[in-house]
């Protein structure tokens, strides 16, 4: 979701790393260049899961809730998200070298059993080399993705295809969607601020079975369980007076799913672009307004590498649904920092959920995001 690309604050980042590679006005990007993200955008799938070039920013985001195939109480956490961003460079040569594109992809596994956290990061450039003649990219007429050797594409029988591998870990899943892509927001796009254009187009596959295995060091384990997969594509989005965002994917064992981000402002409030959707058994969709749920924060966590203080258990209430969840993270750090302090820090994490439902028991698990914390936001998309 609203895993935005604003949201890891990469502006700093690319400026670090590419500073040496680039000319120095490689970052006086023309805005202008790209669309924004308006209503009444029709989607039409599966063509809406490749690139869109001619919006600036652009995420495919996976989440998942995995355990061990033999045995149920060996649990892992996963995250894998592959970024777009253009320059809006104009081009004056026909050089293949020039960076009219950078690709980032965060990667993190949560051991439950084990109580550890793995996380890594891969930056490239849209240059040539790599799997498909970029060492990074993202194909504009079918769903491919990759980063080096780090890739996700769908395959001929409709599935996802999810691949990372790293010396430490490494993860390899097939994703099969249970219910049909869910648009969130309305009239096609999730709005973020007031702002024309602030928003963003955003779907999901709120419930995917998966498979595959995972490997932390030398121990592969075979594991199966549920995703949650994110795409998200704009221009614009948050706006100088909001400082972050919390952002909760809910899948309940009943077969219903929750999405909830609420953005919060400087002042201490809710930015009322706050909003979320309700996805039914059988899939159905509906949108609901920052008024019709509440998130209390019950505990708090303090990191001690960013110093950031972060929420560290909620309750939900969506009383139109006589729904009451408490979400708890399986383990309290699942901070994905920056070495070189809090700018870049955030957290992003695999939790349990339990609660009622029309006053019958539930539960479940969750992804959630949490941004603005370590650091208030400062850079736009």
């Amino acid at each position: 979701m609203i895993t935005a690309f604003f949201k890891y604050r990469l502006l700093p980042l690319l400026i670090t790393l590419l500073v040496c590679w680039l000319p120095l006005n490689v970052f006086a990007e023309n805005t202008n260049a790209f669309k924004l993200a308006l209503p009444g955008y029709q989607y039409q799938f599966p063509q809406d899961h490749a690139s869109h070039p001619a919006y600036k920013t652009e995420w495919w985001y996976y989440t998942g809730h995995l355990q061990d195939v033999s045995n149920a109480n060996k649990r892992f956490g996963y995250e894998l998200t592959f970024f777009r961003s253009a320059t809006g460079l104009p081009k004056r040569n026909q050089s293949a070298w020039q960076a009219n594109e950078f690709h980032l992809v965060h990667f993190a596994i949560t051991d439950e059993a084990g109580q550890q956290f793995h996380h890594t990061a891969k930056l490239n450039r849209g240059v040539p080399g790599g799997i498909s003649g970029k060492r990074a990219g993202a194909s504009s007429s079918t769903y491919h993705v990759w980063n080096e050797n780090w890739a996700v594409k769908q395959n001929k029988h409709g599935e996802h295809e999810l691949h990372a591998v790293t010396p430490d870990m490494s993860l390899t899943l097939v994703l099969s969607p249970s219910k049909p892509a869910v648009i969130h927001g309305q009239n096609g796009v999730s709005q973020k601020a007031d702002c024309m254009g602030c928003a963003s187009h955003y779907y999901s596959y709120t419930r995917m079975l998966s498979k595959g295995a995972v490997r932390l060091n030398n121990t592969t384990t075979n594991v199966i369980g549920q995703s949650w997969m994110d795409h998200e594509f704009g221009s614009n989005q948050l706006q100088p007076k909001q400082i972050g965002w919390d952002w909760f994917s809910v899948q309940l064992d009943n077969n219903i799913e929750l999405m909830l981000y609420v953005l919060r402002r400087k002042d201490g409030t809710l930015d009322p672009n706050s909003s979320g959707t309700w996805i039914s058994a059988t899939g159905r969709s509906e949108h609901l307004n920052l008024a019709d749920f509440t998130i209390d924060v019950k505990q708090y966590w303090q990191s001690t590498q960013s110093k950031g203080r972060y929420p560290s258990q909620w309750q939900i209430q969506v009383p139109g649904k006589n729904l009451t969840l408490s979400i708890t993270p399986v383990l309290a750090n699942q901070e994905l920092t920056d070495p070189r302090g809090g700018e870049l820090s955030y957290w992003e994490g695999r939790s349990t959920v339990a609660g009622t439902i029309k006053n019958k028991s539930v539960t479940g698990n969750a992804y959630v995001e949490m941004t603005g914390y370590a650091n208030a936001f400062k850079h736009k998309i």
